[in-house]
């Protein structure tokens, strides 16, 4: 029985190495190519596996897309919780320094989250669970403004805060004539004046 248990255990976690690898993959194809250019080929070329492979992980290329943008956008709710947790006082202003330099550093994740604000061509199963994704972000920017306002105004600055956020690296990202570090700088100057205006 012992045995059984082993040995089941074990093959999850090949499925799961699998799934990974996939979500991986298809990060790197959509870094560098427009999600209704990928193919699933593509993926798959990139993963070092057979395409047919895939669909035994995922029904079809939204699906994937979805699960590749809810894995990396993870990453921005857990550092954000975490600084929220560090310091109960924390400031917008580091909040956003930090998720402006995620996205700078982070390429194919900005892509990725680009085509879905600017697109939206995905079923209403895909955005449901991409929606469900980005309140668990919301939810943590309540947590900032809940201390100095009242709750209904909370989600609506969380609102903004997220939409302005966005706009800095949508417009700035590949500021014309300057270097990377350049707008890069220019986008924390930006974030830190906008932080200003929410305190006010």
């Amino acid at each position: 029985m012992a045995k059984t248990v082993s040995f089941n255990k074990l093959k999850e976690q090949e499925r799961e190495t699998r799934r990974d690898l996939i979500i991986s993959a298809a990060e790197r194809v959509f870094a560098k190519k427009a999600f209704n250019m990928v193919t699933i080929r593509d993926i798959a070329k990139e993963a070092g596996i057979s395409h047919a492979l895939i669909y035994r992980y995922f029904p079809d290329q939204q699906s994937l897309f979805v699960e590749a943008c809810i894995r990396r956008g993870a990453e921005i709710v857990e550092f954000v919780n975490q600084l929220i947790d560090d310091d109960s006082n924390i400031k917008i202003e580091k909040v956003m320094e930090r998720f402006i330099r995620f996205l700078a550093d982070n390429d194919q994740y900005f892509r990725m989250m680009t085509h879905f604000v600017l697109d939206g061509s995905l079923n209403e199963e895909m955005i449901q669970r991409l929606n469900t994704a980005e309140r668990v972000l919301l939810a943590q920017f309540d947590r900032i403004f809940a201390k100095e306002n009242d709750e209904k105004s909370v989600r609506m600055l969380s609102h903004a805060l997220f939409a302005a956020m966005n706009g800095i690296i949508i417009t700035f990202r590949n500021y014309p004539g300057r270097s990377k570090e350049e707008a890069l700088n220019h986008m924390l100057t930006l974030g830190k004046i906008i932080a200003e205006k929410f305190k006010q």
